[in-house]
């Protein structure tokens, strides 16, 4: 049964074209994809059809019918895993550069969710539907390193729960660009940016708390190597903080320098090196490291000399 939705427009809204004011209440949801609903007419105002450019008024009523879900057969697949831990509830594996964490569109196969269906088989939480089974947090596309899959729901309930209160441990290393002499932190808010939606922004309306800590850890001639504390994890937290203060992550081809001064770099030198978290099961603490890559080894090596 498809969803409805039902919103009253606040001061705030009024004047805004009706496509790019649900386009910001619903990211999950292209701009263009709304102008079809509005003329197969799933969205109404004040009961009544309208078309895109319609400009909402304060009190205006939009009734919205969100399409239904449709079925995925997501496929295992005989993806080889870097796996850091494995035991009964969860496990903990190295994600390489290039992989997207779940499938999503234009993404259907060769995701971490294919991986970890081949090797779980059904032993995965569900609480995040058929799409996302096991994965209770995520990292971008080109980033590597350290992630928890969830074998069931109790562990998944466990995980969120210390990730909802920020008790995990989350160590991030990043090379980034210019010279950076001392350690800091940056508090800021982070949500999504007024103007390209599909990009996130500091200190944006409705914005979500967000802190980073830094640590400088080597300082090149042009580029410094970081560590980065997760005190919270926003979208994109780490690549939008850095570059709010004028050092992006060197090879970040959204929030860095159109060009990369080092060929053949895809995507931010950003790696998840230290998660630590309490067991859903036995309560300890534990704590893994994913190595550094061999192309980020390379690359420091190559700022050394």
């Amino acid at each position: 049964m498809a969803e409805k939705e039902q919103i009253i427009i606040t001061p705030t809204e009024a004047g805004v074209r009706i496509d790019r004011l649900l386009a910001e209440r619903f990211p999950e949801l292209t701009r263009s994809y709304i102008q079809k609903m509005i003329r197969e007419e799933a969205v109404l105002v004040n009961e009544k059809p309208i078309r895109a450019s319609y400009k909402a008024a304060e009190g205006d009523v939009i009734y919205l019918t969100l399409p239904e879900p449709e079925p995925l057969a997501i496929e295992p697949e005989n993806i080889p895993l870097d796996i850091l831990y494995e035991d009964a509830d969860l496990l903990v594996v190295n994600k390489p550069k290039g992989m997207v964490v779940h499938p999503a569109a234009g993404h259907y196969s060769g995701t971490l969710v294919n991986a970890v269906l081949y090797h779980c088989g059904d032993s995965l939480s569900g609480i995040n539907g058929v799409l996302r089974p096991g994965i209770v947090h995520r990292i971008d596309q080109n980033t590597t390193g350290s992630l928890i899959i969830c074998k069931n729901d109790r562990a998944h309930q466990s995980i969120a729960a210390q990730l909802k209160v920020h008790s995990i441990t989350r160590k991030y290393r990043a090379i980034v660009h210019g010279r950076l002499t001392e350690d800091g932190v940056i508090h800021t808010t982070i949500g999504r940016h007024p103007q390209n939606r599909k990009l996130m922004a500091v200190n944006v309306p409705n914005g979500k708390d967000a802190v980073t800590h830094y640590r400088v850890l080597e300082t090149f001639d042009q580029f410094t190597y970081i560590e980065c504390q997760l005190e919270t994890g926003r979208t994109h937290q780490i690549r939008v903080h850095m570059k709010s203060i004028g050092h992006p992550i060197l090879g970040d081809d959204v929030y860095g320098p159109a060009k990369c001064p080092f060929a053949g770099l895809e995507g931010q030198t950003l790696h998840a090196m230290t998660i630590g978290f309490l067991h859903p099961t036995t309560g300890e603490y534990m704590e893994f490291e994913a190595p550094l890559p061999e192309y980020f080894e390379r690359l420091l090596e190559k700022l050394r000399r």
